[in-house]
C-alpha cells in the first residue's frame, strides 16, 4: 500500500510539472498568437512575388464609404493598469466615433466596458480604442480578446459572441511598431531583450513579413542589430509596386526556443518627418509627453526664443487638451508636430524612433522633457538678453567630431508651492538642490549609432564621433522635477522608461529616478512644499520675465498665460 501511495504521489507531481511546462510554453513562446485574426506560421515558403507588393502611397485600399460591421474587426492587447488596447483593422480605420452610439468592449463572461477613442496609428491607419479589463477577469490566466461593437448592437449579442475570439495578446511579449527607412526596417519589440545592457545576438533572429490573407507564405530577412527593444533588419526584396495590401512584420526567434513574436506592426514604405523645401532645421527638440498641455506653451515659447526651430512630440496616450494646445501653437506660427505613440514604458524606443524618423528634417535634436528648460547665465546680461546671440545654436559645434553635447541638470523643488503656478513653472519654482544631477543631451542625428542605443536621454555615437560635456556656467538644464504635490504625485502612476521601476514597486529604492525619502506610496509628506530647497535661483525666472512678461489690465502676466 505504501508503495502504491508513493507511485501515485510521483504521478501527481510529474503531471503538475508537465502541466506547468505546457502553460509556460503557451504564455511565453506561443508562436501562433493571432494578429488581426491571422496566425503566423512557424515555417513558411519563400515566395516574394506573392507577398510583398509595396505601394509608394503607403495606405491600404479604400472603397468609397465602408459599412462598418459589428463586431468590428480588431486585435486587442492587455497593457499595464488593466487597460486593453483595441486596434481596429486597417480596412475599417479611421473609425468614426459617435457620442450618441459609442463603442463598447464585450468580454467572454458577458461583462462590458466602454471603449474610448485614443488616436490613430499611421501607415496604415489603425484606430485605437481603450477599454478597462473587468475586475472579474483580472485573475484569469487565459483571457480572450473582447468583441468591439457599438452600444446599440449589444442587444443582439451575448457572451457567446466571444467564443471564437483568440487569446488576448500580452504587452510583455509583442512587436508593437515598425519604421521603414531607405535601407532597412526598424522593429520595436517587447519581451526579448529584457535587461538593460544585456542584448541577444542578432543571429538568433529573423524578420518575417506576411500578409493577412495568406499566412502560409512569408518573406524572411536578416537581423543586423538587436539592442534594447530595437531590432533592425534588411528590407525584403520586392517586385515593382502592384496591388495594395497590408503586410504584417514580426520577429522570428530561431533559438533556443523557436517562435514568432505576436505582432501588431505593419510593413510600409519609407516614412520620414516632412522637411519643408527639402532643407533641414538646424535644431529640433523631441520628447515623450503625457498630459503636459498646461506646461507646453511655456516650454515651446521659451525654447523657440533660444533657437529650437521644430518640436516633435511623441504623444504617450495623453488624456488632456494636448491636440488643442498644439493646434493653437501651430496657428501662432510655431512648428510643432505630434506622433501617436501610446505604448507604455517605451521612452528609449520612442527616442530611437525619432532619431530615424526626424533625420531628414532635423540636423541636431535636443532630448529634454517638458519640465526641463535650458539656460545660460550669459543670456541674462543686459547687453545680450534681447539679441540673437542668446541662442543655443552658438553652442553647437560647427565641425569636428563632437556629435553630442551633455548638459547638467539642476533639480528644482516645490519652492513653497501647494498648487500648480498659473504663471508657469519657470516663475513658480525658484529653489533647487545645490548640486547638479544627471544630464540631458543635444545630438547630431547623422552621427547616431546604427543600433540606436540610448540611455537616459543620451545616444551611442558612430565610431569616430564623441560626446562633450558642457560647462555648467555655459548651459545648464533647469529641471522642475519636484513640483507642487498635486502635480508631482502623477509620477507614481507610470514611469516612461522601459528599464526604470515604477515607484509603487518595492525595488531599487536608491535609484536616482526616485524622489529621495519618499517611499512607495503617493502620500504627501508634511514638509513637501519646502523639500529639496537648498539654493534660491532666480536666473531663468528673471530672464523669462524680461522676454515674455508684460503689463495687462489684469496685472503683470507671462505670454503663455491664458
Amino acid at each position: 500500500m505504501a508503495r502504491k501511495g508513493r507511485d501515485k504521489s510521483a504521478y501527481v507531481v510529474v503531471s503538475i510539472i508537465l502541466f506547468l511546462l505546457f502553460l509556460y510554453h503557451r504564455c511565453i513562446y506561443d508562436a501562433s498568437a493571432p494578429v488581426f485574426g491571422v496566425s503566423p506560421p512557424r515555417t513558411a515558403e519563400f515566395r516574394a512575388s506573392r507577398i510583398i507588393k509595396e505601394d509608394p502611397g503607403g495606405d491600404p485600399p479604400r472603397v468609397g464609404s465602408l459599412v462598418i460591421p459589428s463586431p468590428v474587426p480588431a486585435v486587442s492587447v492587455l497593457v499595464p493598469d488593466w487597460q486593453v488596447f483595441v486596434i481596429v483593422s486597417p480596412e475599417y480605420s479611421p473609425l468614426a466615433v459617435e457620442e450618441d452610439d459609442p463603442y463598447t468592449c464585450l468580454f467572454e463572461n458577458g461583462a462590458t466596458s466602454p471603449a474610448a477613442f485614443a488616436g490613430v496609428f499611421p501607415s496604415p491607419d489603425r484606430s485605437l480604442l481603450v477599454c478597462n479589463l473587468p475586475e472579474k477577469l483580472r485573475r484569469w490566466k487565459q483571457i480572450k480578446q473582447p468583441v468591439l461593437t457599438r452600444s446599440s448592437f449589444l442587444v443582439n449579442l451575448t457572451s457567446d459572441a466571444t467564443n471564437s475570439q483568440p487569446p488576448l495578446l500580452r504587452w510583455n511579449y509583442l512587436v508593437y511598431d515598425s519604421l521603414t527607412t531607405e535601407d532597412d526596417v526598424v522593429l520595436f519589440v517587447k519581451g526579448v531583450n529584457n535587461r538593460q545592457g544585456v542584448n541577444r545576438d542578432p543571429f538568433e533572429f529573423r524578420c518575417t513579413f506576411f500578409t493577412g490573407d495568406d499566412p502560409t507564405v512569408a518573406v524572411k530577412t536578416e537581423v543586423t542589430s538587436s539592442v534594447q527593444e530595437v531590432f533592425r533588419c534588411k528590407r525584403p526584396k520586392s517586385p515593382s509596386a502592384g496591388e495594395k495590401q497590408s503586410v504584417i512584420v514580426s520577429l522570428e526567434i530561431l533559438r533556443p526556443n523557436p517562435a514568432i513574436v505576436p505582432s501588431v506592426a505593419f510593413y510600409s514604405p519609407p516614412r520620414h518627418l516632412a522637411a519643408p523645401g527639402g532643407w533641414k532645421h538646424a535644431l529640433c527638440a523631441s520628447t515623450m509627453v503625457f498630459n503636459v498641455a498646461k506646461n507646453l506653451k511655456e516650454w515651446v515659447l521659451y525654447h523657440s526664443r533660444i533657437g529650437v526651430e521644430k518640436f516633435v512630440l511623441y504623444d504617450n496616450n495623453s488624456e488632456d487638451e494636448l491636440q488643442e494646445t498644439v493646434g493653437n501653437l501651430v496657428r501662432q506660427g510655431f512648428d510643432v508636430t505630434t506622433y501617436f505613440w501610446p505604448w507604455p514604458k517605451t521612452q528609449e524606443s520612442g527616442f530611437s524612433h525619432s532619431a530615424v524618423f526626424a533625420n531628414t528634417s532635423c540636423s541636431w535634436m535636443l532630448y529634454t522633457d517638458v519640465d526641463e528648460f535650458l539656460y545660460s547665465q550669459s543670456w541674462n546680461k543686459d547687453e545680450i538678453s534681447h539679441l540673437n546671440n542668446a541662442n543655443l545654436l552658438s553652442v553647437l559645434p560647427e565641425k569636428g567630431n563632437v556629435a553630442q553635447l551633455s548638459m547638467a541638470c539642476f533639480e528644482f523643488g516645490p519652492s513653497g508651492r501647494k498648487a500648480h503656478p498659473s504663471e508657469g513653472v519657470t516663475q513658480g519654482y525658484n529653489c533647487r538642490k545645490r548640486r547638479d544631477n544627471r544630464h540631458k543631451s543635444a545630438v547630431l542625428l547623422d552621427a547616431v549609432d546604427h543600433s540606436l542605443l540610448n540611455v537616459i536621454h543620451h545616444f551611442t555615437m558612430k565610431p569616430g564621433y564623441r560626446t562633450e560635456k558642457v560647462k555648467v556656467n555655459d548651459v545648464v538644464v533647469n529641471h522642475y522635477k519636484y513640483q507642487a504635490w498635486p502635480e508631482f504625485r502623477a509620477k507614481f502612476r507610470r514611469r516612461v522608461s522601459a528599464y526604470v521601476i515604477d515607484w509603487t514597486k518595492r525595488e531599487n529604492p536608491n535609484s536616482n529616478d526616485r524622489a529621495p525619502g519618499l517611499g512607495y506610496r503617493a502620500v504627501e509628506p508634511a514638509d513637501w512644499p519646502m523639500r529639496f530647497c537648498e539654493v534660491y535661483d532666480n536666473g531663468l525666472k528673471s530672464l523669462a520675465q524680461r522676454w515674455f512678461g508684460g503689463r495687462s489690465p489684469a496685472g503683470f502676466r507671462m505670454a503663455w498665460q491664458s
